[in-house]
């Protein structure tokens, strides 16, 4: 009887234990089982948070802009409908075998906080996103692969630039408001996975300020809305990783002082730099100073070459990684930087023309606005063209991520 006794409550025991999540000690990430951790991934770049260079626009970059460029080329309710559509196809559960399959471990989730808490209405809350992550998660679950979801989109706009969606600054920064409403995103996500071991963990602003602003008066505002934002998570989620970065594109780690929480993790992103390890000395000395973990949440567009260089130097330096981006509109002058990428669709020369055009001329009106027909084919062959059977692996790619193409392809 004792023995039944005993063993009864070993078993309650056991269910009420939470589940085991990916952890931080010291410079090291380390896996449920406390082995150390060594991330492999990619992002869905252009899903959540569509950017124009992957619809080979150069002047219409941020999301605001192609959305009102489509809601012009085929009306409102046809726009709603793509809409719709992109969010379900872009990124399917394939894509995330896919991963698994190749070898990686990780996937970076970018995401627009104006998408779960829309811009022009504060107190409505967008279920339908949330659960956009929410199968993501699940597939990612499923397959064996951790999760970051990063805010590439914040509340104003962390970076004031294409990527943020902002409105021409990062007024984040400015304003209080902006600030509480991103405070209060990130409280809500981190309620909602609080108890989901797939996560890695929280990455809570992309590329903070850019270059090109005061950076002396915007640099020194970085960390108080770090620990606001650090706070709101840990208002509801003790034990993910949270992850930041440093100023300037997440490339200067100056304005971070040390350690004010437990469980931080500090990433950054490099680009057009030479493939070595002197372009991360600064990091590495902050990660020797603080002793602190730190991840590159962000590289590529660039050679097969050098990206098999840089994979190589992160590597040999315990720097886990996750590469941008997993698919993208292939693009004729540089057809490889990306693990897979799907044709234009017919007809789509004449939307970018346009999309230029406007967004570049002194009088808009005067552009050649493709024909209603033309840009409902376009948009509907872009559907067509976005989904996994059309999006073949770049071979050259996946070698420099030191991947294999086994069952993948």
């Amino acid at each position: 009887m004792l023995a039944s006794l005993v063993l009864a409550a070993s078993v309650s025991l056991a269910a009420a234990e939470p589940p085991a999540f990916v952890t931080a000690k010291g410079p090291r990430l380390l896996a449920p089982d406390g082995k150390p951790l060594l991330t492999r991934g990619t992002s869905f770049g252009n899903w959540l948070v569509p950017e124009g260079y992957m619809f080979l626009f150069e002047k219409a970059g941020a999301h605001r802009q192609i959305a009102e460029l489509f809601k012009e080329l085929v009306g409102p309710e046809d726009a709603r409908a793509f809409w719709d559509m992109w969010f379900d196809t872009y990124v399917t559960k394939k894509d995330v075998e896919r991963l698994k399959a190749l070898g990686m471990n990780l996937l970076r989730v970018p995401f627009n906080a104006k998408l779960l808490n829309p811009e022009d209405y504060p107190d409505v809350w967008d279920e339908a996103h949330f659960k956009r992550l929410d199968r993501v998660i699940a597939w990612c679950k499923e397959a064996g692969l951790y999760v970051v979801l990063d805010m590439h989109v914040a509340h104003g706009g962390q970076t004031g630039s294409n990527i943020d969606d902002s409105a021409g600054g990062p007024w984040l920064f400015d304003s209080a408001a902006s600030e509480a409403r991103t405070a209060e995103v990130w409280r809500r996500v981190a309620r909602r996975y609080k108890d989901e071991p797939a996560i890695l963990g929280y990455e809570l602003l992309n590329e903070p300020i850019a270059h090109y602003y005061d950076v002396k008066a915007y640099n020194p505002k970085l960390e108080p809305v770090y620990k606001r934002l650090v706070d709101a998570v840990r208002a509801e989620d003790p034990r993910h990783l949270i992850l930041i970065g440093g100023a300037q594109w997440n490339t200067e780690f100056g304005p971070l002082g040390p350690p004010f929480a437990p469980g931080l993790v500090y990433t950054f992103h490099k680009y057009w730099t030479d493939p070595t390890i002197a372009v991360i000395k600064q990091y590495l000395e902050f990660r020797k100073r603080y002793d602190v973990p730190l991840w590159m949440g962000e590289s590529g567009e660039n050679t097969d070459e050098w990206i098999a260089k840089f994979r190589a130097v992160l590597e040999k330096e315990e720097i886990g990684w996750a590469f941008w981006p997993y698919k993208k509109m292939r693009h004729e002058e540089h057809p490889g930087t990306s693990l897979c990428a799907f044709p234009a669709p017919p007809h789509w020369d004449k939307i970018a023309a346009y999309a230029e055009c406007k967004n570049g001329a002194a009088k808009w009106e005067d552009c050649k606005k493709p024909a209603p027909e033309e840009s409902r084919a376009a948009l509907a062959g872009l559907l067509k063209n976005i989904r996994f059977d059309q999006c073949p692996l770049n071979p050259g790619y996946v070698k420099a991520l030191g991947l294999s193409l086994g069952a993948s392809r």
